[in-house]
């Protein structure tokens, strides 16, 4: 059964998951992962031009994906971010000549914030603690993350969207690789063993990003601590003995 309401499900059902502390209103999850980017520096006027013009590009950005997520990618349209960014049209095609344009920094915008995210709550594990069940959550937290329904929602539309598609799937290979590379960084005791690495990364992967998407897309009961609890079983079995 599809959750008819699918804005109202998504902000209460992930702000609640996050994991990240960031509570509160979709603004204002939004605005922090937003503005985190804008550190434009420079003297005098052109300084400070500078930095409101990459305010208001973070701005459009992250009203393109409150549009995203509420209204639908194909229903996403330059005079409805506008609005949601509390700018005219001729403002937002000031910055961002076509929709498209916008969609690119979007998909740049969301894959960039996924990346830093994961590495920031890996980093933050103490290295007496539980990095299996740790990281398990980590991930967790970031695909069940309101920024992840933004990339699902784009991921579905670009089967039937060329254009889109032309977009996503560079954007998702460039990620693949990042993202993979930032886990080996992460994970330095998996080096002796990278055959079971990467099962590892593939089983945590593809099982978070199922369950991720079933629930948005199923009103579906699950023990989802037991699935995870079971999921971490497996990376301590397949962690090398001898690091």
């Amino acid at each position: 059964m599809l959750v008819s309401n699918r804005y109202d499900f998504f902000f209460a059902y992930y702000g609640k998951l996050s994991g990240t502390g960031e509570q509160g209103s979709w603004n204002q999850v939004l605005k922090k992962k937003s503005t985190a980017g804008t550190q434009a520096t420079g003297p005098g006027e052109n300084g400070w031009q500078a930095r409101k013009s990459a305010a208001t590009r973070d701005q459009i950005i992250s009203s393109a994906i409150r549009c995203i997520v509420e209204f639908s990618y194909s229903n996403t349209t330059m005079i409805k971010i506008s609005v949601k960014a509390g700018l005219s049209r001729g403002a937002t095609l000031h910055h961002f000549p076509s929709r498209m344009d916008i969609i690119r920094a979007v998909v740049d915008y969301l894959h960039d914030k996924q990346i830093q995210a994961f590495r920031r709550a890996i980093r933050e594990i103490p290295k007496s603690a539980d990095m299996a069940h740790l990281a398990v959550q980590a991930y967790s937290a970031n695909v069940n993350h309101p920024i992840y329904i933004a990339l699902f929602e784009l991921s579905v539309a670009a089967r039937t969207d060329d254009e889109l598609r032309e977009i996503l799937h560079p954007a998702h290979q460039a990620f693949d690789r990042e993202w993979y590379e930032t886990a080996w960084d992460l994970f330095p005791e998996w080096h002796s063993d990278r055959r079971s690495f990467d099962l590892a990364l593939n089983l945590c992967q593809q099982l978070m990003e199922g369950m991720a998407i079933s629930n948005l897309t199923h009103a579906r009961n699950y023990d989802k601590d037991q699935l995870l609890s079971y999921l971490e079983e497996k990376v301590r079995e397949l962690r090398p003995s001898n690091p």
